[in-house]
């Protein structure tokens, strides 16, 4: 039987091998950090299941340790209250309110925030406080903070802390304000391990200038991208989105509101001027949410459904009888008009991967953008 020291240093080796560690401390702590500390049980997807169930991995069974050190994120809580350990029965549905993300995402973060030694963190989201804990063995219990919104979540990470030896500064609150008790310029970096619509104001004031936040952008249509962005003054910041794949559950005060079960309706057709498919691809459906920040999308390839949470408004696309595809719309925004005229600027641009954007962010308004700050873009909904 694997013991966990053993599977810290094989995952430790596996992560370094495979490119995710560069930095010779950032793998010290990988290594030093037991990652069962901060789970307990925890869920794994049922393959193939629709809706989708989540089945419980009990601490103490057979594979439970193995996957615990598999590169994988696991979920915690379900709807805000449901753990592991309050399943009764074989599986259980619901949305992921609270995980442990996959080490390689957490780590390669942690690295590309570029916090050297000496600095200070604030860190949004502690969660179980594995990445919590990692960010400590690195740096010091003295210069981390981190903010958890959830209490229930907030206290069994503090347990595991202490457990692990760790005592960084530990607060329960809505991290999307900053630090309740930090003045202006206060933290040389902020880390963010949940998405956000956009940059909160607090963040931009309690970062120094110079200091870098990076945080993963997302929306109601759970598009996503992390960029790294360097605060230029008080209130303003600016920077691009990272390469690769990142998404994280988006912060609660920031989630879609609840809405009632969606009734297709008739409304205005006409032929689609693009590929529906097209946004159903990781930076396709970027640049569709940027266009309609207020709207849920659902379905897939040819059909693809858009419903403005704010006004009800809806837009859906099918195959055409004779080729190409259609669109109905209906409601006062015309989703699929602005969707058309956002994918076509990008493929005019060269259809880039969300490396090729940057984002502008001050007080007033943010702004995201293709290639340079003057190019093709789009608000955020501050």
């Amino acid at each position: 039987m694997s013991t966990s020291a053993h599977l810290r240093t094989v995952l430790a080796d596996t992560l370094t091998g495979g490119g995710t560690l560069t930095d010779p401390a950032w793998r010290e702590a990988a290594a030093a950090v037991p990652r069962e500390l901060f789970l307990g049980s925890y869920f794994i997807q049922v393959p193939g299941s629709s809706p989708t169930r989540y089945l419980p991995v009990r601490q103490g069974e057979d594979g439970w340790l193995e996957g615990i050190y598999t590169d994988r994120t696991l979920i915690t809580q379900l709807d805000g209250r449901v753990r592991p350990c309050d399943v009764t029965d074989s599986s259980v549905t619901g949305d992921p309110t609270s995980s442990s993300t996959l080490p390689s995402l957490v780590l390669r973060m942690w690295q590309q925030l570029g916090v050297e030694a000496g600095q200070t963190v604030l860190e949004i989201g502690t969660g179980t406080g594995y990445s919590t804990a990692l960010g400590a063995h690195r740096l010091g219990d003295d210069r981390l903070t981190s903010i958890e919104y959830d209490p229930v979540v907030g206290r069994a990470a503090a347990s595991a802390l202490k457990a692990a030896g760790y005592a960084p500064r530990l607060v329960v609150g809505d991290g999307l304000r900053g630090d309740p008790h930090a003045s202006v310029n206060t933290y040389d970096r902020l880390i963010a391990t949940c998405s956000v619509r956009y940059v909160p104001t607090a963040w931009l004031h309690q970062v120094k200038p110079g200091g870098k936040i990076l945080v993963t952008l997302s929306g109601w249509s759970y598009a996503s991208g992390l960029a790294l962005l360097t605060v230029t003054g008080p209130g303003t910041a600016a920077g691009r989105f990272l390469p690769g794949y990142t998404s994280f559950m988006i912060a609660r005060p920031h989630d879609r509101p609840p809405r009632p079960t969606l009734a297709l309706l008739p409304g205005a057709e006409r032929p689609s001027r693009i590929d529906p498919a097209v946004i159903g691809t990781w930076t396709g459906g970027w640049v569709a949410q940027l266009a309609v920040p207020a709207a849920e999308r659902m379905g897939a390839g040819a059909e693809q459904i858009l419903w403005d949470v704010s006004t009800g408004s809806q837009a859906r696309t099918a195959p055409g009888p004779e080729g190409g595809w259609t669109v109905v719309q209906r409601g006062p925004v015309r989703l699929w008009d602005r969707v058309e005229a956002a994918i076509r600027l990008w493929q005019a641009a060269g259809e880039p991967h969300q490396e090729g954007f940057g984002v502008t962010v001050s007080d007033a308004r943010q702004r995201v953008w293709i290639g340079a700050e003057g190019g093709p873009g789009w608000d955020l909904p501050v």
